[in-house]
């Protein structure tokens, strides 16, 4: 039998020790497994984030975010500093689903949309912003009107919680994007 049928054969059965000692695997897909694993037993712990949050493996990173986004003690701004642009993502969605305002949130959120390399990072950092809503967050929002076309897009989405002469001069002149869908998203937010 495979480790990963394994696995599922002892979640079914309950075996919660087996699972935590798979945790160790050489297998990163595995290990990811077992925190899904153990969060639908009712078993995934703090420590089993922490670990899974430092693993060598970005899906096993990956996989730790999106669990731990509930658990708001979970420090997670650290992520938004890996190296792999999966992992900033997932930390941005993350930060922005807990809408969390913290003057260090923000911060980072703000330099992760205004100067990460990487343009799905600046993108998911502003959708994280637009999401938490913070007056903060809008100049670096409104900065990436003036990105790629991706992140202009979500840049529009994420002013939707903003009312101001700004706001509404920058979805103006959006009206006016070469792309379409940016256009699109101004239109209907105006």
């Amino acid at each position: 039998m495979t480790q990963r049928r394994q696995l599922i054969t002892n979640e079914t059965n309950g075996d919660v020790e087996a699972i935590v000692a798979a945790r160790t695997s050489s297998d990163p897909h595995l290990r990811a497994l077992c925190l899904g694993s153990l969060d639908r037993m009712g078993e995934l712990t703090d420590e089993h984030l922490d670990d899974a949050l430092s693993d060598q493996d970005r899906n096993v990173r990956v996989r730790a975010i999106e669990l731990a986004h509930t658990r708001l003690h979970i420090e997670l701004l650290q992520c938004l500093d890996d190296t792999d642009d999966l992992v900033v993502e997932t930390a941005a969605w993350a930060l922005g689903e807990r809408q969390d305002s913290a003057t260090a949130t923000l911060n980072a959120l703000i330099n992760t949309a205004t100067s990460h390399e990487i343009s799905i990072c600046r993108e998911a950092a502003i959708a994280a912003l637009g999401a938490i809503g913070h007056p903060r967050g809008v100049r670096a929002i409104l900065g990436g009107l003036d990105d790629r076309a991706p992140v202009r897009r979500r840049a529009v989405l994420a002013l939707a919680p903003f009312d101001s002469p700004e706001v509404t001069a920058a979805l103006e002149t959006a009206l006016t994007d070469r792309d379409r869908q940016v256009r699109q998203a101004a239109q209907d937010l105006l």
